[in-house]
């Protein structure tokens, strides 16, 4: 029998106990994307469709361990990585990433809750930007964490184009800022690429629906997994905004919960 080589995206994220969102739903867009999905655990969380009821830290170190066996071991095609939480973490991961310097890494910055709440302090936004941006190749803003980096509201996807802009140009690297929390008829994202300096979009007609819980997670992680397998930039968000279209409106009939429900990660299986 021929072998063939998987490729390997590696999830650096928090832990979702209902397993809608974090590393759950990283782990299961990676794999529906027929990608071998490994996974650093840098907190846990007991959670549910309704909200976060505790949160436990993991030390800098066993995340360093994580990673040294991980990345000593599987081939990694790209990385994905949610919320670090404290300094000592991202230091922890900025470590490791300059050692095993993997291809590809794709960073949703989780600063803020969709309801606008502060998740980190601003030293440690500062000190996520300073430390970890220059080793990444794409973050992943939505319109709040956009808004938090710039120190300025966004209002239209006039303001959101500027926006990509300005973060690429003030960082020196590529950004994707989500429009999902804008009020339109279309979910619309605009890519700024920094070298070629310039922007693309991406449209998708907005499904109305309260599962969205790790919409954030999974369009990240998809957009690793397509990198993974050589896909250009443009093509990997592309990919991936269809892979979430197709997530988020077969979950529409899904009852998962008492809150805000999961995307379907899998729907393209028959139930």
């Amino acid at each position: 029998m021929k072998k063939i080589n998987v490729s390997t995206v590696v999830t650096i994220a928090g832990s979702d106990s209902s397993g809608g969102a974090g590393i759950q739903a990283d782990i299961k867009t990676i794999s529906a994307l027929g990608c071998y999905a490994a996974s650093i655990l840098t907190a846990l969380t007991a959670q549910n469709t309704q909200g976060v009821q505790a949160i436990y830290a993991i030390s800098p170190d066993f995340i360093r361990q994580q990673m040294e066996s991980v990345f000593s071991d599987l081939s990694v095609s790209a990385v994905k990585i949610g919320m670090l939480h404290d300094d000592s973490v991202i230091a922890a991961v900025v470590e490791q990433l300059k050692k095993f310097k993997p291809k590809q890494i794709v960073l949703d910055p989780v600063m803020v809750s969709k309801s606008g709440h502060a998740l980190l302090k601003s030293d440690t936004i500062d000190f996520l930007t300073q430390q970890l941006f220059p080793l990444i190749s794409l973050i992943t803003p939505n319109i709040f964490e956009a808004e938090k980096l710039l120190g300025k509201k966004i209002h239209t996807i006039d303001e959101q184009e500027k926006a990509a802009i300005q973060l690429g140009t003030l960082f020196r690297m590529n950004v994707l800022v989500k429009g999902g929390h804008l009020e339109s008829d279309q979910s619309s994202d605009v890519l700024y690429l920094w070298e070629e300096n310039r922007c693309e979009w991406f449209h998708a007609d907005r499904i109305q629906t309260n599962n969205t819980h790790g919409t954030g997670c999974s369009f990240s992680s998809a957009i690793a997994a397509f990198l993974s397998k050589n896909q250009s930039l443009v093509e990997a968000v592309s990919s991936a905004k269809n892979y979430l279209t197709g997530a988020l409106l077969s979950a529409k009939s899904q009852i998962v919960g008492q809150g805000a429900g999961p995307i379907d990660h899998f729907y393209f299986i028959e139930k």
